[in-house]
């Protein structure tokens, strides 16, 4: 049996500034990025990336991220499948290598961006506290959204 080996997936909080300016979001409150160094990324759009990282993991956790979403955030999300929504998230904005996926709660708006380039997937995400709950809630949540991001992105790098 032979084994892939699956490129090294990586978490920062810093966001590029090409990346930054697609997230949508003025003055986040949160941001960070993971990202994937493979030679084969550019050949698959952004938003066939966005549905493998999100809606291509095991279901239990994508059950798991969906519950957190809807109980612990509070976010409106539409259906899961969807050509307008991907994994509950309405594509707001896309480009030629990049998509842009919104939700909002009554404390906090939300973006997601994915970005292929010739050798990278990266996906950043963008949070808003439009309350002041959110600062309580969503850094505790944070911890597991990391944790919960480099599997999901290993999952769909694995799976490609």
């Amino acid at each position: 049996m032979r084994l892939e080996r699956v490129p090294p997936v990586a978490w920062q909080r810093e966001v590029p500034e090409s990346i930054r300016s697609l997230g949508g979001l003025a003055d986040p409150d949160y941001l960070d990025l993971f990202t994937a160094t493979t030679n084969e990324v550019s050949k698959k759009p952004a938003e066939d990336w966005a549905r493998a990282v999100l809606e291509g993991g095991p279901s239990y956790l994508r059950l798991g991220v969906f519950v957190a979403q809807r109980l612990l955030l509070g976010l409106r999300l539409g259906p899961r499948r969807s050509p307008d929504y991907i994994h509950g998230w309405k594509i707001a904005a896309r480009g030629d290598s990049w998509v842009r996926i919104e939700a909002a709660s009554w404390m906090m708006t939300a973006s997601l961006v994915f970005k292929v380039d010739e050798a990278r997937l990266s996906l950043a995400a963008f949070f808003r506290y439009d309350r002041r709950m959110a600062a309580l809630v969503w850094p505790p949540i944070s911890i597991a959204h990391r944790k919960v991001g480099l599997v999901l992105m290993r999952r769909a790098l694995r799976a490609h």
